[in-house]
């Protein structure tokens, strides 16, 4: 008996047969690289404060093993009877308790986002509403993929995954005060709406693409425009999230307060170059610079390694991107397409919102560069998503779904 247990624990730690090595390779290079660049990054968080830096590269550890170990038990165990048997609402309503629960510790920047439990030495945070996005995909597969049957109206067929999501939004938003999670959740979510092939689901899905480009028009307009300066002026928002908008326009116009961490990330993409300073090498990073081993590390790693090395990191994260959506394309089934397609959105989403948001591109919203900025959740929860999608795979290439 003992033997067949740790025969299974084996198991759940190796990626099983059929799952996609190309994806699982890419994963492995920014375990490292991320490490690496955490390591890196932290260094002038606290200078000369070694136990600081071993703290944050030993969680950085224990974060992804245990996302690795999360990730192969997902690939290993995941199916699509898991979205319609009993323990999926338990999920759903045990992370609208984690969302809540936020409430209950004491805010950072304003944001009531993360439980916090402390252990001898250190802190161990937890941001629910990164493991909210990943639900609000399962979400979407469990009410809305591969249903054939006539209902009343797209009402009828999509009130409960809009309202649950919804939900996750509202709380995150209004309660956690985090616009930054609560539109990567809207967006992920719509883009797994349009998904789905159902008859009934057409003029819902024309209204979220219509909504969608209105959104992008007008957040041009207001970012682009003096009268969208003055509308985001008289928006009744905190301070602090107004000028985040007022310095994508003009990082000068607060250069010593909000526009200050702007400057000194485009300072710092601006010195390094082609080929970067060299790993360990960033100037920046020892000047009074917050935040470069989380929202601001990928301007430490261009200054390190360059223009050059922003193009390989940007290459490994394309290639997860191909895999996932190659094989969304040849497969039938909605549920698998719609993990697959939410797991890659997932990605590009954060993808677009840190790296337009260190560029000055659009508002800073705290969205972290997946497995590069320090933070367990967002690592941990991302490894679930790509997980999850292997299991997917797998099922496909073992022709156990079409």
């Amino acid at each position: 008996m003992t033997g067949s247990v740790k025969k299974k624990k084996l198991i759940y730690s190796r990626m099983p047969k059929g799952y996609d090595k190309v994806i699982h390779l890419m994963i492995l290079i920014l375990i490292v690289f991320g490490t690496i660049m955490i390591a890196s990054a932290s260094m002038g968080l606290r200078t000369g404060d070694n136990r600081y830096l071993l703290i944050t590269i030993v969680k950085q550890i224990v974060y992804v093993v245990f996302g690795y170990l999360l990730m192969t038990a997902a690939a290993n165990r995941f199916k699509f009877d898991f979205l319609r048997g009993s323990l999926f609402p338990s999920l759903i309503m045990c992370t609208f308790l984690a969302l809540f629960a936020c409430r209950l510790f004491r805010p950072v920047n304003g944001s009531y986002a993360w439980i916090r439990i402390p252990v001898p030495g250190t802190q161990v945070t937890i941001q629910p509403s990164e493991f909210a996005k990943v639900v609000g995909i399962l979400i979407v597969a469990a009410y809305c993929g591969d249903f054939k049957r006539k209902f009343k109206g797209w009402w009828d067929m999509l009130c409960k995954p809009i309202l649950i999501a919804l939900g996750f939004i509202f709380i995150i938003l209004l309660l956690q005060h985090d616009l930054g999670s609560a539109v990567v959740i809207f967006l992920v979510t719509c883009v797994c709406y349009l998904i789905p092939d159902h008859p009934q689901m057409k003029v819902f899905q024309i209204i979220l693409k219509v909504l969608f480009w209105l959104t992008v028009a007008f957040a041009i307009f207001m970012l682009t425009t003096d009268t969208g300066r003055k509308i985001i002026e008289a928006l009744p928002m905190e301070n602090y999230q107004k000028m985040r908008f007022i310095v994508a326009i003009d990082p000068w116009a607060d250069k010593y307060d909000s526009g200050y961490q702007l400057i000194k990330g485009l300072t710092s993409f601006a010195s390094g170059g082609l080929f970067g300073r060299g790993f360990g090498n960033s100037v920046f990073k020892y000047t009074d610079f917050p935040e470069t081993n989380t929202d601001y590390i990928l301007a430490i790693l261009v200054e390190e390694f360059g223009f050059v090395g922003f193009l390989l990191l940007i290459t490994v994260y394309a290639v997860i991107l191909w895999r996932l959506f190659y094989f969304a394309l040849k497969m039938k089934s909605e549920r698998g397409r719609i993990i697959l397609i939410g797991t890659a959105t997932y990605l590009l989403v954060h993808l677009f919102f840190n790296i337009g948001g260190v560029t000055g591109m659009i508002p800073l919203t705290g969205v972290p560069l997946l497995m590069i900025s320090a933070g367990g959740s967002s690592t941990v929860s991302f490894m679930l998503a790509i997980g999850i999608s292997q299991a997917v795979i797998r099922a496909y290439t073992r022709n156990e779904i079409a």
